[in-house]
């Protein structure tokens, strides 16, 4: 079976907006607080954490459906 070409997107709805899979229901909810020592960092650590779950997850976990939360 050949892989998915996913990609991150932004999407706007009535109970999110973000960063999420165009593929299937994952988004992107940021855990904690980001760090940093400037604006810039905390936007290169929040970048480098969705980056980092969006390649982990797995779209088959995340099956589009009436709960879909986009």
């Amino acid at each position: 079976m050949e892989a998915m070409s996913r990609k991150l997107v932004w999407v706007k709805g009535r109970n999110f907006e973000g960063w999420a899979c165009a593929e299937c229901a994952w988004a992107f909810k940021p855990s904690g607080l980001v760090r940093g020592n400037s604006i810039e960092e905390m936007k290169v650590d929040y970048e480098r954490q969705r980056d980092k779950e969006f390649a982990s997850h797995v779209c088959a976990d995340h099956p589009r459906g009436g709960k879909n939360p986009l």
